[in-house]
């Protein structure tokens, strides 16, 4: 895809790299942090090829980045981790310029009483 002159002009590179497949894979989990997805289902709500989903998944997992449990894979719990990931910021700021940014209080007005039925009360 080509790009104006103007924005070639006052983008940095940064910019101008977008995001890797991992940190879209990672970036999208991390949106969507209460759930496990096969890979399969990551790349269709990404758009990416399943392919490039599931090597990214692997790259992420050797990272301690994301959990996997079968054919399920899920962001990992670790926020310090997460958030020290130079990806997990550029995908965080991405989504916020594009989504706007979560209000947590707004979404725990809407959010259920109750936990996730896969919860045990060992997680609780």
């Amino acid at each position: 895809m080509s790009i104006d002159r103007e924005t070639f002009e006052r983008s940095s590179e940064e910019e101008l790299e977008g995001l890797s497949t991992t940190d879209q894979v990672l970036g999208f989990l991390a949106a969507n942090d209460d759930q496990a997805f096969k890979a399969q289902e990551i790349a269709r709500h990404t758009g990416l090829n399943e392919g490039s989903v599931s090597t990214a998944l692997s790259r992420l997992k050797n990272r301690d980045l994301v959990e996997h449990k079968g054919t399920y894979w899920a962001v990992t719990t670790d926020d310090r981790r997460l958030e020290s990931h130079d990806g997990y910021a550029r995908a965080t700021a991405l989504f916020n310029e594009q989504l706007a940014e979560e209000d947590g209080e707004a979404w725990k007005e809407h959010a259920p009483a109750d936990p996730h039925p896969s919860l045990t009360d060992d997680e609780e």
